[in-house]
């Protein structure tokens, strides 16, 4: 469906008559670059969503977090950014102050600013950003570079989809939906400044897909298998508990449907830990390809940093891209 939404954008739009434009609709990545010169280039991103979250001030930030991440993702460090709005007439004005604080508290920690915005009427709530970022033109870490012998490295625990549909069905604990709050508005940067000294070969955020359906993006414009380990992949608190009462996000099988063509599960994964690989992630983690011999200093580097990192996998040679799950 996207493909062929895109396709007149695509035919509009081509390589030859817009060279400076690094990423884009050819090879559609988390955000798009544009080169300006032989030492910069402008990342650019948008994103916004409808409240995942009771708290307004914690959709503000997470909905921030997440926006910014795909300037992260790219390798990028942020410039600026944009408010984008939709909200009700009968909003209190203090929620949409808590939601606009949320969002500015965490573009202030990116070390940016807001500098601007558009906001509408609209039924339900939405909120997100324009990003602006900013990258050196061979700094760029697009989804497509993974190479065999690579160790796949994760960032951030995953879950976060049935932790807060199980918020939105009055089912989840206290503490679980908090430790998705902080995981959910934690930044990327720091994971993506870490990153730059180990040279990655490319590198995505775990989102809306789920982490096989960006995994498989991944794999796929590499020509590679991506294998992880389940047991070696982590998990949000009480996320475990909730996809085993199958407290899943409709998301999640969209997910499967459009992924599991290209996906193989070891017999002895149950169907519960299947469908949690295809949970709709909020503000997830950074999924990096690294070489092997710098995989583990680079997760020794995060934690120094105060941050998390888990080696949950590896690449290997294929036909054609495809992922496989093991026990």
């Amino acid at each position: 469906m996207l493909a062929a939404v895109l396709q007149p954008l695509q035919q509009r739009f081509s390589a030859a008559q817009h060279p400076s434009v690094l990423v884009g609709l050819a090879e559609p990545d988390d955000a798009a670059v544009y080169r300006l010169n032989d030492s910069q280039a402008i990342v650019a991103t948008v994103d916004f969503f409808t409240p995942v979250v009771d708290d307004a001030y914690a959709y503000g930030a997470i909905a921030a977090a997440n926006a910014l991440s795909d300037v992260y993702a790219m390798g990028g460090e942020v410039l600026f950014a944009l408010n984008i709005a939709a909200l009700p007439d009968d909003l209190p004005a203090e929620i949409v102050s808590d939601i606009l604080r949320g969002g500015a508290d965490k573009v202030a920690e990116a070390g940016a600013a807001i500098i601007g915005g558009h906001t509408i009427k609209d039924k339900e709530p939405k909120y997100g950003l324009c990003v602006i970022g900013l990258i050196h033109p061979d700094a760029v870490t697009a989804k497509g570079g993974a190479r065999p012998g690579d160790v796949l490295v994760l960032t951030k625990p995953i879950g976060a989809g049935v932790v807060t549909t199980a918020l939105k069905r009055d089912l989840a604990q206290p503490e679980h939906v908090a430790a998705a709050i902080a995981s959910m508005s934690r930044l990327n940067r720091a994971a993506a400044r870490v990153a730059v000294a180990f040279h990655p070969r490319g590198g995505t955020d775990i989102t809306g897909f789920g982490l096989l359906g960006h995994a498989l993006e991944m794999a796929s414009q590499a020509g590679v298998e991506f294998v992880f380990r389940f047991s070696e992949i982590p998990l949000l608190p009480g996320a475990a508990e909730y996809a085993q009462e199958w407290i899943f996000p409709g998301g999640a099988s969209t997910n499967k449907a459009a992924a599991e063509a290209h996906v193989h599960f070891d017999d002895a994964i149950p169907e519960w830990q299947r469908m949690l690989l295809y949970d709709p992630e909020t503000s997830g983690g950074l999924l990096l390809p690294i070489a092997a011999a710098h995989a583990a200093e680079f997760v020794a580097a995060m934690r120094r940093q105060g941050e998390d990192a888990w080696i949950v996998g590896e690449v290997h040679a294929a036909d054609e891209g495809r992922i496989v799950v093991r026990k």
